[in-house]
């Protein structure tokens, strides 16, 4: 089983590097004549999807590997979840690529997937037995089903954005530029978030507190210098550095304050690449990536944004609500709750059904309907993120 376990970390970390170098490929396509046009995709834009392939199958075999060694569909925690949902991103993207030959969704489609994945390896990877509420076929059903829904409507989301920086005018200083700028600064921060932990996971940085919860006396594991520390708590390991200050006494949840502090990490970190960037590039980064995109048709990019919501959407209904209602009664004898990962797919689903009314019966095409998209992908990332994270419920154990 070892071997396997090493085997399917091989592969993941391979096509980690593949995509990487396939970002690369996709960025040189600005340059070539063919941009993405449905009579060529340039050389760069041939090289690049072919990586992008080669990663995804490398991705394929570790997902293989890995089920193997565990015996169980690699869906089951944060850490398999997110690699998962990073490798349907690219899935998603692949598909829509040979349908539009559109070169500069890779370049940021393939970031954004880089980045889940890194997040993935925030979490433990080792491979547990299922709980046994898991321990159903509907677990594979529902989760891939839910993930791949949502990655495809991600692509929605890169569309739009790339709609959005395309389209603003950035001559002027409005509310659209500012918005802007705040979206692309959260995904400054979310990178931030990746590279902070990854390095200090990689350094195996570890400092232990000790607090009072409930009553009881537990510990929480930083993995982050502790900017916030738990709120009377005591460092227990002896060479690491004091917290700046303790977290809100109203932070008393197990792990809240390293939570809290690594959210701190995260926005400290995403503001200082943010500030890097705009201090090298001189001008606002949606300014400085806009004459890139200029040969770029806008009712391509609108069109894509579209398909990718009106496919993506009835597989995240299908895997996000009535697979999920299915294996509810199942598993807890009822279909529906008021569970918080069942709130926010219900949500997400309201979401992505307004979106879509309002495209086809209210004529929201261009730019109210990239801004949408850009509203959804956040919505999505926040049921990924702070309801997996901060929000206890019957889902926190993904």
């Amino acid at each position: 089983m070892d071997s396997l376990i090493n085997v399917s970390s091989t592969m993941l970390y391979t096509a980690f590097i593949l995509y990487l170098i396939a970002t690369f490929f996709f960025g040189a396509t600005i340059r070539d004549k063919n941009k993405g046009s449905h009579k060529g995709i340039g050389v760069s834009g041939k090289i690049g999807i072919t990586i992008t392939i080669i990663g995804f199958l490398a991705q394929i075999v570790y997902f293989i590997t890995r089920w193997i060694a565990s015996k169980h569909a690699p869906v089951s925690n944060l850490f398999e979840f997110m690699t998962f949902f990073g490798m349907a991103l690219v899935f998603a993207f692949i598909i829509l690529y040979f349908i539009y030959k559109l070169n500069i969704l890779g370049l940021f489609a393939l970031p954004i997937a880089i980045i889940v994945i890194a997040y993935a390896s925030m979490f433990p990877t080792e491979i547990a037995p299922l709980v046994p509420s898991l321990q159903s076929n509907w677990l594979y059903i529902h989760v891939t089903t839910v993930s791949l829904g949502e990655a495809i409507l991600s692509i929605s989301f890169v569309a739009g954005l790339i709609y959005l920086i395309r389209q603003i005018d950035q001559s002027v200083s409005s509310k659209r530029t500012t918005w802007l700028e705040v979206v692309l600064l959260s995904l400054f921060i979310f990178a931030g978030f990746s590279i902070i932990s990854t390095s200090f996971n990689l350094s195996g940085y570890s400092a232990e507190f000790e607090y009072n919860f409930n009553g009881q006396t537990v510990t929480t594991d930083y993995h982050l210098p502790p900017i916030a520390g738990p709120n009377e708590g005591n460092l227990i390991t002896g060479d690491r550095m004091n917290p700046l200050f303790e977290a809100p006494g109203w932070m008393k949840g197990v792990n809240a304050a390293r939570k809290f502090n690594t959210v701190i990490w995260s926005i400290l970190t995403g503001l200082i690449l943010y500030g890097l960037a705009r201090l090298i590039l001189r001008k606002r980064v949606g300014a400085f990536i806009q004459p890139f995109l200029r040969k770029v048709k806008p009712d391509m990019l609108d069109e894509v944004s579209y398909r990718a919501v009106a496919i993506g959407f009835p597989v995240f209904t299908l895997g996000g609500l009535i697979f999920a209602a299915i294996w509810a009664q199942k598993a807890w004898d009822r279909f529906w709750g008021w569970d918080p990962k069942e709130v926010w797919a219900l949500v997400t689903f309201l979401f992505y059904a307004a979106f879509l009314h309002l495209r086809l019966s209210r004529g929201w095409h261009g730019e109210k309907s990239a801004w949408l998209a850009v509203g959804g992908f956040a919505i999505i990332m926040f049921n990924l993120v702070a309801v997996n994270l901060v929000l206890a419920g019957l889902h926190s154990y993904a």
